[in-house]
């Protein structure tokens, strides 16, 4: 009895094509079930933020707080103008609008502030390092001029050091005068904006932020500037066990590193005067952290430590990591603005969009007859896809869709297209060669696919290229723009192709129907194998004229000079 034929392990096209769909569909499960948890849990939505110029939002005035008889240079509005760009950015793709106006810097954002964005904008980050003088607890009463002694006119008036002091740490820095003023200092004044503004190579008395602390401060020793990098952990001990404790790491360049070595060397020999062995991180003007020093740190690679939160640890690493601001600011005004564009500017773009979509589909169904479904479903199919990716986006990373990136979106409609087209011609290439429908799709994928990645890889490039130059609301072009180039890909792999395998098994399509859009005889398919002319048999000689004129017109260079040398052989021979 003869064994019967083992079956080839190696998938159909068909089976390939529903394993492919099935991928689509879990893959769009997935992004429905992610965005239903944001809504349900998360505070997500349904629909994608929008931008400033189409919702409004919050506009944010800032003053430089300077010394008196000092003003802010040009220059240095503009490093601040770069550094908050770049701490808001951080939070997302908001495309917020951040510019001077006179000698105030202006930042407009879209929708409502939150805490953790507003601290970004508000705090200046101006990190400066100085040595404890002097430290107690902090007191807000106010002392009457009944009850505190009168100042003598001689030492209690003196603000000079009698004596010159050797380091930033020297006691000597403390004259009756910054005494004085520590004792009556209240914390509760740092909220006035234009307290603790204090030369570098003076003495500063403050609070920590928790107004639970007040200090004398020595001259800054190391500035936030020479910090080159910031990140926030948790704190672990020297086995690896986490304590649970948030912190900010911060790395100093190569003159904060040897700064910072003098003066860990410095405290650490001071170890056990208390307050004299601890050092300040003050950020603007207030104590955050006042650790002993506890060994020397060579490295330039210090710890900042406090009661932080992780949300808190982010945001200031954040702040330190994009530079501190070259000035302090002060916020002169906060409001809300409505929008510089409109709802009548998105309904344009929209209609807009609509138009192009329909365009694109009348001229699929004129080219492709009943192929143009193909391109209509996988439009709705990368459109679904889009959407869900937007307003997960919003949710997660607080991207918010402007006219700009509408208008990356509308553009992506013909990419999208374009990539149906390379495959759907590839297709018929081969059906003129006169390969059958199934052969016809596989070959023209092969062949397709390469040029659909290196177009849709040129457009991701530039998509990069322009995200990472622009600001604004190009950069929200951009965005979108490179999204949508990716679902783009997707959809014609797990989609597109597919589809075609599929429709190649149907009688319709593999029949050449006339309204298929893949019959043979109307894409003057005139010869079949190699080089062996198929003659067409019940065709009219007007439509034969046609099909072997646009059979002519799609020939290679190749292809006509196989053709004309088999036809010299062939009148060679016969004479």
């Amino acid at each position: 009895m003869a064994a019967a034929p083992k079956r080839s392990s190696r998938p159909t096209p068909v089976r390939k094509a529903w394993r492919s769909l099935s991928w689509l569909g879990v893959i769009i499960v997935g992004l429905f079930a992610i965005n239903a948890a944001g809504v349900i849990w998360g505070g997500g939505s349904w629909t994608p933020k929008l931008a400033l110029d189409l919702e409004g939002g919050t506009q944010i005035i800032l003053e430089p707080k300077l010394e008196s008889g000092q003003t802010a240079s040009q220059e240095q509005l503009d490093q601040a103008v770069s550094i908050i760009r770049q701490r808001v950015d951080a939070s997302g793709v908001a495309e917020p609008e951040i510019n001077t106006e006179g000698s105030n810097v202006v930042v407009r954002i879209p929708g409502e502030l939150d805490e953790q964005t507003r601290n970004r904008i508000e705090q200046s980050a101006k990190l400066e390092l100085r040595p404890v003088l002097l430290a107690s607890a902090a007191t807000d009463q106010s002392i009457s001029p009944s009850e505190s002694p009168a100042p003598s006119d001689d030492a209690a008036l003196e603000a000079t050091p009698t004596v010159e002091p050797t380091d930033p740490s020297d006691p000597s820095w403390i004259t009756p005068a910054l005494q004085n003023e520590f004792d009556t200092f209240q914390c509760s004044s740092l909220d006035d904006p234009d307290a603790n503004v204090a030369p570098a190579d003076e003495p500063l008395v403050t609070c920590d932020a928790s107004r639970t602390a007040k200090y004398i401060l020595g001259p800054v020793e190391v500035s936030g500037a020479n910090i080159v990098d910031a990140t926030n952990g948790v704190v672990t001990t020297q086995n690896g066990a986490s304590t649970g404790q948030w912190a900010v790491n911060l790395v100093f360049d190569d003159e904060g590193t040897k700064a910072f070595a003098d003066v860990s060397t410095r405290l650490y020999g001071l170890k056990g005067q208390t307050p004299r062995d601890q050092f300040a991180f003050v950020l603007d003007g207030a104590v955050i952290s006042a650790p002993s020093m506890n060994g020397v740190i060579t490295d330039g690679r210090p710890q900042i430590t406090g009661s932080f939160t992780q949300e808190t640890s982010k945001a200031l690493a954040d702040q330190l990591k994009f530079g501190a601001l070259p000035i302090s600011f002060t916020v002169q005004s906060s409001e809300t603005i409505s929008p510089t564009l409109g709802t009548q500017q998105l309904q344009n773009g929209l209609i807009a969009g609509l138009i192009g979509l329909i365009l694109v589909v009348l001229y699929s169904i004129f080219q492709y007859r009943a192929l143009a479904s193909v391109t209509v479903a996988s439009l709705i199919i990368a459109g679904i896809i889009t959407y869900l990716m937007l307003t997960i986006l919003s949710w997660r990373e607080g991207y918010r869709l402007s006219l700009a990136g509408i208008a990356g979106v509308i553009v992506a409609i013909g990419f999208t297209a374009d990539s149906f087209i390379i495959y759907f011609e590839r297709v018929r290439d081969e059906l003129r060669d006169g390969r059958p429908l199934v052969g016809a799709v596989e070959a023209g994928w092969k062949r397709a696919f390469r040029t659909v990645l290196a177009s849709k890889g040129v457009n991701l490039l530039a998509a990069i290229v322009l995200f990472i130059l622009a600001v604004g609301s190009v950069k929200g072009f951009a965005y979108t723009l490179g999204l949508t180039t990716i679902i783009d890909v997707v959809i014609v792999i797990l989609f597109t192709h597919p589809m075609l395998q599929l429709l190649a098994q149907t009688r319709f399509f593999s029949g050449g129907n006339p309204w298929s859009g893949l019959d043979p005889n109307a894409l003057g398919a005139v010869y079949r194998g190699r080089a062996e002319f198929r003659k067409p048999s019940a065709v009219p000689a007007k439509k034969a004229a046609s099909s072997a004129k646009e059979a002519q017109r799609r020939q290679t260079i190749a292809e006509r000079k196989a053709a004309e040398q088999l036809s010299s052989t062939s009148e060679g021979k016969e004479s």
